[in-house]
């Protein structure tokens, strides 16, 4: 096999389809990060993420030949994260329980420091998750997992203009929420 970077996806999931661990081993080290970034955006929750794409990444061995496309692998591979972390969700939500209430006291005291990443943090989902499925997505892929806008476009079957959209209002919005009105002077590294 040729060095893993110049091996095409199409031509790992045939050697894949063929028994060949070493090939979807390098799929599963293409796409984890932007599967969880995926599942993230669906969940809103950190271990339903890891969970969703961890599973996704089964189902997707599992039915590696249902692939009709092998060279749309991470599109494919990101509709099976969609739909698992979406099933996730609901299944959560029936087992819902009591919610530990907000002013709850820990039984152990935090620095203030990591008391401001976790409001920070906090803070951050709630922005994240006032946004459509979509935009989530395309904030997640580009901004954390720094993906190109013809990258994103290619694995959400988007047109590249309208994740350059989905990129620019979601931006937006994320200030708005955020209450930072100073525009992204980084270009187009991140989220202000």
């Amino acid at each position: 096999m040729n060095t893993p970077e110049t091996v095409t996806d199409g031509a790992l999931v045939g050697l894949a389809r063929q028994g060949d661990e070493r090939a979807f081993s390098e799929l599963v080290s293409r796409y984890m990060r932007a599967a969880y970034a995926v599942a993230l955006s669906v969940t809103g929750r950190h271990e339903d993420a890891e969970d969703a794409a961890q599973e996704s990444l089964l189902v997707a061995l599992q039915r590696l030949e249902e692939c009709r496309e092998p060279e749309r692998f991470a599109g494919w591979l990101m509709t099976i994260v969609r739909n698992r972390a979406r099933n996730l969700v609901r299944r959560e939500a029936l087992r819902d329980t009591d919610v530990i209430p907000v002013n709850a006291r820990s039984a152990f005291p935090q620095p203030d420091r990591v008391l401001e990443q976790v409001e920070l943090g906090g803070r951050l989902r709630e922005a994240l998750g006032s946004l459509p499925e979509v935009q989530q997505q395309v904030v997640l892929l580009h901004d954390l997992e720094g993906w190109k806008h013809r990258e994103i476009a290619e694995r959400l079957d988007l047109p590249a203009g309208t994740v350059r959209s989905h990129l620019h209002f979601a931006r937006k919005a994320l200030r708005d929420f955020l209450g930072t009105s100073s525009p992204d002077t980084r270009g187009e590294g991140g989220v202000q």
